[in-house]
């Protein structure tokens, strides 16, 4: 009954899903919804069952999904400024860079180190979205969700979040949670986080002792442009591996056996670099049917041309399954995988 409600209701049609990966995936139900409302009606006229997506920026489709799609496409900027602080709401559909691009050019700092990353604003506190030291939940003020559940709009505070790395309450539980818009805290003077690496070694070669937020994202988006793919030639998602954390007992033993691996404690363990990792494999440059492993960042998988879903979802298996014989090491993936269903 529900199926066919959906097939009736005129919000819904065939249609191509968007993606990064630039995968063949036909939705034989799609909704591009263009407000919150036309969102939530579409969640309702969709049951339990409805995927809700921004840009499909970090996830692996099928070929075909039987399940209603509902695009979340409104857009929608609004900062409320408190002297030297100022809260963004960002609109689900927001292109991610945009929303840096517009807190940097009204002179406000916070989001500097995520510029350049793929995909919408309502999907990075999916993921919690981070690079170059900065996680996007240390930024997040509110999250404003439809609990599909209880039925209703929500506001969550961070800490309700359920933020960890790569991961948050809305990925753990997708079929429940639509985000609607973010709210983020930035500031006119901000202690900014320039000690990762790459991002100080790029601010000294441009002579720069004391950066402002905006050559901070000029940095930020070189070391990008040079290591990682431009998505409008070379479809990828990313990051396709998270970095490992393991236990302090494996990272001493790890330290022994193979010298020069780069490791940083945490709270609850060790997190390994998965790039050096795969490196030490031998998978850079090295490519699997149509998908590639990047020949200058290990950590991502490019669609060489005609590629679907499962070719990607084989490599990737080709890739961890070497990691974990040579290492002892389970690396995890980092977008969502999808299935038809």
């Amino acid at each position: 009954m529900r199926d066919l409600m959906v097939s009736a209701s005129p919000l819904f049609s065939p249609g191509p899903v968007p993606n990064t990966l630039r995968v063949p995936c036909l939705a034989e139900r799609l909704c591009v919804a263009r407000s919150e409302d036309q969102m939530i009606e579409a969640l309702r006229a969709g049951g339990e069952r409805a995927l809700v997506l921004g840009q499909g920026s970090n996830v692996v489709l099928p070929e075909r999904l039987d399940q209603p799609v509902v695009l979340a496409a409104w857009r929608g900027l609004k900062l409320r400024v408190r002297g030297d602080e100022a809260l963004l709401t960002c609109a689900a559909g927001e292109n991610w860079h945009g929303v840096v691009r517009h807190s940097l050019g009204q002179g406000w700092a916070g989001l500097e180190n995520l510029a350049l990353i793929p995909g919408s604003a309502g999907a990075a506190p999916i993921q919690n979205i981070g690079a170059y030291g900065v996680e996007l939940s240390e930024r997040v003020a509110e999250v404003r969700v439809f609990d599909r559940a209880e039925k209703r709009v929500r506001s969550l505070d961070g800490e309700a979040c359920g933020f960890g790395y790569r991961d948050s309450l809305f990925k753990a539980d997708p079929a429940r949670y639509a985000v609607l818009s973010l709210t983020l805290r930035l500031a006119r003077r901000l202690a900014m986080r320039l000690d990762y690496p790459d991002v100080g070694l790029e601010l000294q070669r441009q002579g720069l002792t004391k950066p402002t937020p905006r050559q901070v994202a000029e940095a930020v988006i070189r070391i990008r442009r040079r290591k990682l793919p431009d998505p409008r030639h070379w479809g990828n998602a990313g990051s396709f591996f998270k970095n490992p954390i393991v236990d302090p007992g494996q990272a001493k033993r790890l330290a022994q056996s193979e010298p020069g691996l780069v490791a940083h404690p945490l709270a609850g363990g060790v997190k390994l670099a998965a790039a050096q990792l795969i490196d030490r494999c031998g998978w850079k440059g090295r490519r699997g049917g149509d998908v590639g492993v990047w020949h200058r960042q290990p950590l991502v998988l490019v669609n060489l041309g005609g590629a679907g879903g499962p070719d990607f979802l084989a490599l990737g298996e080709q890739v961890r399954r070497s990691v974990r014989e040579r290492f002892g090491v389970d690396l995890e993936l980092e977008p969502s995988v999808l299935s038809r269903e």
